[in-house]
């Protein structure tokens, strides 16, 4: 009714503006030039026209946005009957049970209103047409890297010195390529390269967790020690022990020019230190890489080249057809006996982009992420819709970002938010029919995180991790460590961020129907 009375307010508002006295020219007088009339109504009732579009587009929306909110409230009543439980570590991570969803709505208010959301077949069509295809392109991808890297890697063990260079293990693949929900093009695999000195040298780590003092900045970060196999862990033999006058340490006497592994010394540690610089293991890799290329080169018909300066394993094959593959190529070290490794560089990544200096080094538990979504996924019902939601919401950032510039997200924070999840959800709940819900879910919890500047890092404090993974329990135990520190530091950056991430949900239908076929 409201639309109608409008409708006809609008027909004599038209009349009334379109009457040629409205115009009169200076002399008081009717133009004598027709066609002059005629071009001035014409151009006057296309403004009223699309001025009465826009006018019955934001009815529209005022009508959709009210039947959100019917719908919102729907849901409240029949979640609070469910009382789905949850845990408290996603207490402590700000995932709401089912039954406190009014609440996120509360807080969620302003980015969820009068959202038109996606309905479950507009997002299966989406997925099976723009997503799904490029599965069958990283298994090939994949196969193709691993296959040339253990070649490049065993070339380059024949080009070091086994006495007094480093000494490289098989590379491991890791990330969004490895977990099968890479939506990016083009694709670039993550390897990593484990590597340890040689004889008698040793590795010894500290991380900021192992009791000593770090400042808040150097929270997930760790430094470590070269040291001699037979060196005490409290420091070098050489301060306990007087040495006889034919005897020098090798670690530390500045005297010795001729000791044998000297070169492998100057290389591995920062300038008078015995802790490991990640620079110079760097320009280390780098020039050992290259010796490699060199040796086998010729088995190849392409060329190799290192495509990013500042990261130590950045590569790029390059065809002759001018079509090229990138793959990144890092070395790492293991934390004791486990799976955490200590990296210094993250390519294409923001996590480790301001290093407190070059002897500290970044912890990733990279492959305990990997770990534990296979782990998850054997328990999922068939064609379980978790990695969907993950690339679903990955392609949309990632387009959001490609129209109004780089936020402080990174696809490492949107998969923070599904490991949260999984462990939070009960099983039945990622069937492939709940795509639409579990991706509200992560929409919602991720601009929770936002609100309160916190996403906290899934292993780090997580006392329930499941004991099947084998995970350090140093690690379970350490305080929280807060993805989203930066935001608390870099404001601009944070409300960078948030008026990006509102923007992506005001325009997820019309990126979704962009790139999907039209359904009837």
């Amino acid at each position: 009714m409201p639309v109608g009375i409008f409708r006809v307010c609008l027909v004599v508002i038209t009349a009334i503006v379109n009457h040629p006295l409205l115009f009169p020219k200076e002399n008081v007088t009717v133009p004598e030039n027709t066609e002059e009339i005629i071009q001035k109504m014409k151009e006057r009732e296309e403004s009223l026209r699309l001025e009465q579009l826009r006018l019955e587009q934001e009815i529209a929306g005022q009508e959709a946005r009210q039947k959100a909110l019917e719908k919102a409230a729907k849901v409240v009543e029949e979640s609070k009957e469910e009382k789905v439980p949850w845990d408290m570590w996603t207490a402590i991570s700000m995932v709401k049970d089912t039954g406190g969803e009014e609440d996120d709505m509360a807080v969620l208010g302003k980015a969820f209103k009068g959202v038109a959301f996606p309905d479950k077949v507009i997002l299966a069509s989406f997925y099976e047409k723009r997503i799904l295809g490029t599965t069958g392109d990283m298994a090939r991808m994949r196969e193709m890297v691993e296959g040339f890297a253990d070649d490049l890697l065993e070339a380059l063990r024949s080009v070091c010195n086994r006495d007094a260079d480093m000494e490289v293990e098989d590379c491991m693949g890791v990330g969004s390529m490895y977990e099968n929900w890479r939506v990016r093009k083009p694709f670039v695999c993550d390897l990593i390269v484990p590597f340890a000195p040689p004889e008698p040298y040793c590795f010894r780590s500290q991380t900021w967790c192992s009791g000593d003092s770090f400042p808040p900045d150097e929270q997930g970060y760790g430094t470590i020690k070269v040291c001699r196999a037979d060196e005490d862990v409290a420091g070098c033999i050489c301060d306990k022990t007087k040495l006889g006058e034919d005897m020098l340490c090798l670690l530390h006497s500045q005297a010795n020019t001729t000791r044998p592994n000297s070169e492998m010394e100057d290389l591995l540690c920062f300038k008078n230190t015995q802790y490991l610089d990640a620079d110079q293991v760097m320009k280390w890799f780098q020039i050992a890489v290259t010796k490699a290329w060199n040796r086998i080169s010729h088995k190849y018909e392409f060329d190799l080249s290192f495509s990013l300066l500042d990261s130590p394993g950045a590569l790029k094959i390059k065809f002759r057809s001018g079509k090229s593959i990138a793959f990144n190529l890092t070395p790492v070290v293991q934390y004791e006996n486990s799976d955490v490794y200590f990296i210094s560089h993250f390519p294409r990544s923001g996590l480790a982009a301001d290093l407190p200096s070059s002897t500290h080094w970044f912890l990733t538990f990279a492959v305990y992420e990997r770990r534990f979504i296979q782990l998850v996924s054997k328990m999922l019902p068939a064609n379980a819709c978790h990695v969907s939601c993950l690339q679903i919401l990955s392609f949309l950032h990632e387009k959001q970002c490609s129209l109004t510039g780089p936020s402080g997200l990174t696809n490492y924070h949107l998969k923070t938010v599904l490991l949260h999840l999984l462990q939070a959800r009960p099983c039945q709940d990622w069937a492939p029919e709940k795509l639409e819900a579990r991706l509200q879910d992560m929409l919602k919890f991720l601009e929770k995180c936002l609100h309160e500047k916190k996403l906290y890092h899934f292993f780090i404090g997580n006392g329930k991790v499941p004991a099947e993974l084998g995970f350090p329990i140093i690690f379970q135990r350490a305080e929280p460590l807060n993805l989203f520190r930066p935001f608390v530091l870099h404001r601009d950056v944070y409300r960078k961020t948030v008026d990006t991430f509102h923007e992506m949900l005001r325009n997820t239908s019309a990126l979704i129907n962009e790139y999907t076929v039209h359904i009837p």
